[in-house]
């Protein structure tokens, strides 16, 4: 690699945790405006709620865009061409963030995010019951479900959501508990991840764009990827996606920090 490579590996995996942290705070909110909501519906404050889903079509829109934008800073070193004329870094950049706009089937309603949103309207009154316009069948991911691979440590055996140090695989996404997979990686030689294909849910099978034939073979060894001390970190995302899971939890407590979010409504009301 070389060294205007280099700098550009470093200088992209800096702005691209900075859109991360953005990205984070944005699903953050967008977590408070769904709690927020939950408690109008129960109220009966159905034009509240209304006006809290315009807000989150809208942040939702704004979330797909960041995430583009930090999936694009990633891919620029990988198709950067050296050249003895400047780069244009700018049209280098919008060129990865179309091509992942176009990739992308998830966008407004039919966004996970948003889905989850309404759905947990939804329940409110009608749980158990298929959302408008959906049959009773259809297997609805929400976002969290997408995010979180394993919902238990391979290594302690332990929930995810009462991990208190959690960390992710940058690379097969599969989460542990920090000081018993960082002893895992210096003590096996290859540390290869310790997910076994057995233990995936159903959620991981699905995502998985494997042949058929392919599957099977992952299904029978488990992960095939080799962990690295670098590579499994606690992303910005990680704790907010634990956060949403164990939120999920029959006996969980609707989120706080709303009080921002309840402040724009009333001014619009105002």
């Amino acid at each position: 690699m070389s060294s205007v490579t280099t700098k550009l590996s470093n200088a992209a995996s800096v702005a691209s945790s900075d859109a991360q942290a953005l990205v984070a705070e944005m699903r953050k909110a967008i977590g408070s405006m769904r709690s927020l909501a939950v408690d109008f519906e129960k109220d009966g404050k159905s034009d509240k709620v209304k006006k809290l889903e315009e807000m989150v079509l809208e942040m939702v829109a704004s979330y797909e865009d960041c995430m583009a934008l930090t999936q694009a800073i990633k891919e620029v070193p990988g198709v950067y061409q050296p050249s003895d004329q400047p780069t244009d870094f700018k049209t280098l950049i919008e060129s990865e963030v179309n091509k992942i706009n176009g990739a992308s089937s998830a966008s407004g309603q039919n966004h996970p995010l948003f889905r989850q949103f309404r759905e947990s309207v939804w329940n409110i009154h009608h749980a158990g019951q298929p959302m408008p316009g959906e049959e009773q069948e259809d297997i609805i991911m929400t976002s969290t479900q997408m995010c979180i691979l394993n919902v238990t440590c391979p290594l302690t055996g332990k929930p995810v959501i009462e991990l208190a140090d959690p960390v992710r695989c940058v690379e097969c996404r599969h989460i542990y508990e920090k000081g018993p997979v960082m002893h895992y990686i210096k003590s096996k030689k290859p540390p290869q991840c310790p997910i076994a294909g057995m233990q995936l849910p159903f959620a991981h099978s699905v995502l998985l764009p494997f042949h058929e034939a392919l599957t099977s073979v992952f299904l029978q060894s488990g992960c095939p990827r080799v962990l690295q001390v670098g590579k499994v970190v606690c992303d910005p995302l990680l704790l907010i996606e634990i956060d949403e899971l164990r939120s999920s939890e029959p006996a969980a407590q609707n989120a706080t920090n709303i009080e921002d979010v309840t402040d724009l409504i009333d001014e619009d009301e105002e």
